[in-house]
Order: structure tokens, then sequence, then C-alpha cells
């Protein structure tokens, strides 16, 4: 059995290393990696925007007792403004709407172009929601308003799916079908329908060709957008990469690194969903030392995180209780 820590711990340090490792060639189309590097599966440096904006969301969780609003996530952004050189342009706009108090946090998203800044770090709002990937789905679609709403929704669908899928990726004897399966079943179905329609269109070329480099070849000839971060683009390819992966952390990265695009997005996205899922013990093992020789912030952030997942649960059995108190 794979402990609640380890999956936590697993997630965080997946999510790092995807980043880390899709960052030196992010932008690029897969031709270009193989021609230079042949296969990429080293990294070095400690990830991008993404595991900023996930530390962000660490933090204001730990700060709250693991229950934010996009409130509190405007509060920790904030407060975190040393990471300004790092975040795109949809999270520079909704810091700077929030600084100059051009609207409330819930308001901050609209407007905001499309990306994955909603969905890329987004794995904390499903591991507080261990288990439980109807909530998880439930507490983002709050949360990542702050990015992105109105016509870029889609986005903030996408963040939802990723939020799911880890929560669902936490489940002891889950699967990798059960995992893509709970992403969406909690999206509006109507409103999401732009996401539902895209992750159903790839996660069928992804089944029928069953195929890592015949599913690379086709997607890059059909569903490629003319922003390579658009979640339309980056979220049906991680659940397609989960699956043709088979959710093994180290060949869910690796795949995704070496993709090309969006790369270190998809592979931070898919490293923490395989994470959670496989624990940290079923990433490389020298892939997890070179991130620990490096200081042990991840595994506090994981300890931390672990204490309010079981305070969350406490709070859920007590509610249990006075209900059943009542029948």
């Amino acid at each position: 059995m794979i402990s609640l820590y380890d999956r936590v711990y697993g997630s965080l340090l997946g999510g790092l290393i995807g980043d880390a490792m899709g960052a030196p060639v992010e932008g690029w189309n897969y031709p270009d990696i193989e021609a230079k590097h042949n296969w990429i599966d080293t990294f070095d440096g400690s990830g991008t925007d993404d595991s900023a904006v996930k530390l962000i969301i660490c933090r204001a969780l730990i700060k709250h007792g693991g229950h934010i609003t996009a409130d509190e996530l405007a509060d920790s952004f904030l407060n975190n403004k040393q990471y300004y050189n790092l975040f795109f342009i949809p999270v520079r706009n909704m810091l700077h709407k929030l600084e100059e108090k051009l609207c409330l946090p819930v308001d901050a998203g609209y407007g905001n172009m499309q990306s994955s800044s909603s969905a890329m770090a987004i794995s904390p709002m499903g591991l507080i929601n261990a288990c439980d990937p109807r909530q998880a789905a439930l507490e983002t679609y709050e949360v990542a308003g702050l990015v992105h709403s109105g016509p870029a929704a889609f986005c903030r669908d996408g963040a939802c799916v990723m939020a799911a899928a880890v929560a669902q990726a936490m489940v002891p004897g889950t699967t990798v079908d059960e995992i893509i399966e709970a992403s969406v079943k909690y999206l509006h179905p109507q409103s999401s329908h732009v996401m539902l329609e895209h992750i159903r269109e790839v996660m069928a070329l992804a089944r029928d060709l069953n195929d890592y480099k015949k599913f690379r070849e086709a997607f890059y000839e059909k569903h490629l957008y003319s922003i390579i971060c658009d979640s339309r683009e980056t979220i049906p390819l991680t659940l397609a990469l989960l699956y043709l992966s088979g959710g093994d952390p180290e060949a869910c990265i690796l795949n995704a690194a070496n993709f090309g695009r969006d790369s270190d997005t998809v592979a931070s996205m898919i490293g923490a969903i395989s994470g959670a899922f496989k624990g940290v013990s079923g990433l490389k093992r020298a892939w997890v030392e070179q991130i620990e020789s490096g200081g042990d912030e991840q595994a506090k952030l994981a300890g931390q995180l672990t204490e309010l997942i079981l305070q969350r649960v406490s709070a859920a059995k007590r509610r249990l209780e006075l209900v059943q108190a009542m029948v």
C-alpha cells in the first residue's frame, strides 16, 4: 500500500521534475528535439512558472487550513510577487488588476487570454481533496476563476480536469482509465462542452492508435493551436499521454518532455498526476535524489499538505457522526 504522504510527495516531485525536464525544449517541435537531443532524459534547475505558481497555491492552502477561494489565492499571489518575472501574461494581468483594485478576485480572470496558467499548477487542489475528484473539481472551479473565466472559461475547465485527475489518482487501487473518467465526470455538461469535446476527440485518437509515436505525429497534424499553451491543446494531450504511458511516472514525464510544444507544462501536469498515482517510489530514484540534494522544501510541503488532508478527513468524519446521530 502506498502511503498518503508518499502519494503527496510523489505528486509534488513528479510535477517539479516534469517542469524542469520539459523547460529547455519548451516551444520546440519534436523533430527538432530528436535532431538535437535524440531523447531527453535528464533535467537541471528547479522548474519554471508552473512550479512557482504551484508553490503559491500550496502556501495559500497551508495558511488557510486547507480551504481557499479566489480571495485567499489572490492574497497569496500578492504576497509572492518575487516570482512576477516568471509569470505568463494572464497571471500578470490578473495581478495588475488586483493591485490597482480594478476588480474583485472572483472577476479577475474575465477577459484573460487562453493559456494553461489555471491548470498547470493546480495539482495541490487535487491533493487536498484526495480521493474526492468531485470536490476537487468543485473547489478548483472557484479558485481557477482568478486567472480564467468568461470567454476563456475552457481554461478554467481544464484546471478542474487536472485537479480531479490528481484526486482520483490518490485512490488506492484505481486505474488509469478511472483517472481519465473521473477527470471529466464533474465538468458542466453544456457549459464545459469545449473542453469535453476536445478531450473526447484526442482520447479517441490515442486509444485508436495506441502508440506514442503514431499518436504524436497525428496530434501534430490536427490538434495544435497557434498558442502552444492553449489549454485546448495541453489538457487533452496530458490525459492522452497518461493513457499511452500506462500511468508510469517515468514514462509519463519522458514522453511529455520529448513531445515538444508546451513541454514543461504538460510534463509537469502529467508528473503530478502519475506521481500521485504511483507515489514517490514510482519515480526514478536518481531523479528524486537530484531534487532532494537541493534541499527538503518539497518534503516539508508534502508533510504540511498531508496534515491538512488528514484534518479535512477528520472534519468530514465529524460531520458524518452528526448526521448519523440524527438518523
